[in-house]
């Protein structure tokens, strides 16, 4: 599978900064491993998970990526805030990529507690942010085998 002639877009909250930063470096181990070009990815921070879906649906709607890769971090709290920002984020990410045709790769981690989160944003290739770039690397791929 190779990233290479991809371009790719990240779409990632600054909301638990430290974890989403760890899951960017994990996407970007991914797309690095998989051949992309030195230019094949801009990355845009947004404030939290809530705003991802429709960033991410400008990001796509440009025409010039062939994927955008969303991370973020959600954390249980004592009120249903959690259950109201995780379910609005992956509605919007998955409206957003009929919407648009383009692969939007869910890479939002919803835990429970920091100590889960963390687990999830290692440095291994159970990082969410690099399975999410190896699933987008994957998509744009079958995407483009479509076309021929």
């Amino acid at each position: 599978m190779s990233a290479r002639g991809f371009q790719f877009a990240i779409v990632a909250s600054r909301w638990n900064e430290r974890i989403v930063s760890a899951l960017i470096e994990g996407a970007q181990r991914a797309l690095k491993q998989t051949s992309a070009d030195s230019d094949a990815l801009e990355i845009f921070r947004v404030p939290g998970a809530f705003e991802i879906p429709l960033s991410a649906q400008k990001a796509a709607e440009t025409g010039k990526f062939d994927a955008v890769i969303c991370l973020g971090v959600i954390i249980r709290g004592e009120t249903p805030h959690f259950e109201y920002i995780a379910a609005s984020a992956a509605r919007g990410i998955s409206e957003a990529s009929l919407r648009t045709g383009v692969p939007l790769l869910f890479g939002i981690i919803t835990a429970d507690n920091a100590e889960q989160a963390n687990d999830r944003a290692g440095a291994d290739q159970n990082n969410k942010g690099y399975e999410a770039a190896m699933a987008a690397v994957e998509v744009a791929n079958l995407y483009r085998s479509f076309d021929k």
